[in-house]
């Protein structure tokens, strides 16, 4: 209230202002409500920062959180690190270590205070790196590099493979304790190279040129593994680098990239043709397990074996069926034959020759004996034919019609007068009786009187 009536009395303008603001604000907040609307203006307006500074109050919470102070000379802000919101760091944190952390930026509501939610926490002086590996990130995405489309795939059974890493680091021994157990067949082709400083990333690109070009010394390669062990992000970073990147783009043979643990990432992971988390875990993944691969094989050949097994049990059962429908076929065409067998031996039979001989025979006696018997009895025939048309000639014949008064008249060439039309005066004509004939002429044609019916 002191303080209002000072400012009232040295500034009228600005206690006119005041007043004007105090009638606009008509709402009173609570402390919650108030606090709770900085939280939202805070988390809105920053979001994920990038801080560096150093550690102080570093305290291990038994509930797993990490709580510390992180300043500098003139500045401090509260950080905490949530249970298992990061992987566990590879050294302890402790005061006094100067680190760069990203989080987001929240409000303690509760002592009201501002605090960063840590996320990511690494040694200071890796902001400068992590900010070209974001750039470079950007940049060869944006061209294509990381695109699902592009990458190459890998052979399922890879005979020779290349490998690219520093000969005496652990990385080389765990892929080829790997390879030894899993596929002891193969033909492997290091390149050393070193893996960290200053023209490393050179090397390791010229190292990945000379595997993917073959000469007279090596054939080619099915695939070409660029390994490393694990490391901080300085450690890391020659694989990081643009040339590296490109030399896996531009070869042809496919690249595997196996470096660090599971929870780094380099440029070299995006832009190879398969990532593995681990050296040992690239080796796993190039390559099938000659256990597995004898497991599979074994699995076929039964399949195989019961396959065939089924097949000749069915070409059985077929050779079967069609035995015996070849013979019923067999059975039924020999039936058939001796049957028309048969009925050629009956038509022979009935048409042999000494069959046909004895009927011939028989039919020649029979011809011979009516031969001989045909004379008699044709004479006997012909007399009694004659003797009944005798008889019939008695009772129908000239003579006999003759002998009941008719009389038969012919002319001077002996042909019988039927009718008086052929008949003309002066004509001579014959006429013959029953105890003779003579002659006479014609005088006149006598007409012949009509008969008139009675009545008319």
């Amino acid at each position: 209230m002191f303080d209002v009536q000072r400012y009232r009395s040295n500034d009228s303008g600005a206690q006119m202002q005041l007043t004007s603001e105090l009638f606009k604000t008509s709402k009173v907040l609570t402390v919650s409500e108030l606090t709770r609307s900085i939280r939202g203006t805070l988390e809105t307006k920053f979001r994920a920062v990038w801080v560096q500074g150093e550690i102080s109050n570093y305290k291990l919470h038994p509930s797993g959180h990490q709580y510390f102070t992180l300043k500098d000379a003139r500045a401090q802000i509260a950080c905490v690190i949530f249970r298992n919101t990061m992987p566990p760091l590879r050294q302890s944190l402790a005061d006094g270590a100067q680190v760069q952390v990203y989080g987001q930026v929240s409000v303690f509501e509760v002592r009201g205070q501002y605090q960063l939610s840590v996320q990511i926490l690494q040694p200071r002086g890796l902001g400068l790196l992590q900010a070209k590996f974001e750039a470079l990130k950007r940049k060869l995405e944006a061209e294509g590099l990381f695109a699902v489309e592009r990458k190459r795939p890998l052979p399922k059974f890879p005979r020779r493979i290349g490998i690219v890493t520093s000969p005496s680091g652990a990385a080389i021994r765990d892929i080829l304790n790997v390879l030894k157990r899993r596929a002891p067949w193969f033909q492997i082709l290091i390149n050393p190279v070193r893996v960290q400083g200053s023209g490393a990333a050179a090397e390791i690109a010229v190292a990945i040129r000379e595997l993917a070009t073959p000469n007279e010394h090596w054939q080619p390669l099915d695939l070409i593994v660029v390994a490393r062990g694990g490391g901080s992000m300085e450690d890391l970073w020659e694989f990081n680098e643009e040339i590296v990147a490109r030399t896996i783009v531009d070869v042809s043979v496919p690249i595997v990239s196996a470096i660090g643990h599971e929870i780094d990432f380099t440029i070299c992971d995006f832009v190879a043709d398969l990532r593995a988390p681990t050296p040992s875990a690239a080796a796993e993944l190039i390559v099938p397990d000659i256990v597995d691969l004898r497991r599979q094989i074994d699995a076929c050949a039964r399949g195989l074996g019961r396959e065939l097994l089924n097949r000749v049990r069915d070409a059985q059962q077929r050779l079967d069926h069609a035995r015996e429908t070849l013979h019923r076929c067999l059975a039924h065409k020999i039936d058939s034959y001796k049957r028309g067998l048969l009925h050629i031996a009956a038509a022979l039979q009935a048409r042999s020759p000494a069959r046909e001989l004895m009927m011939r025979c028989n039919r020649l006696i029979e011809l011979q004996r009516r031969l001989v018997a045909s004379p008699v009895r044709a004479v006997q025939n012909a007399k009694q034919r004659f003797a009944r048309i005798e008889g019939i000639l008695r009772v129908l014949g000239p003579d006999a019609t003759l002998r009941r008064g008719y009389s038969i008249t012919t002319d001077d060439r002996g042909e019988v007068i039927r009718t008086v039309a052929v008949i003309h005066p002066r004509m001579k004509i014959r006429t013959r009786v029953n105890d003779g004939e003579f002659e006479s002429d014609v005088a006149a044609l006598v007409p012949r009187a009509k008969t008139h019916k009675a009545g008319a």
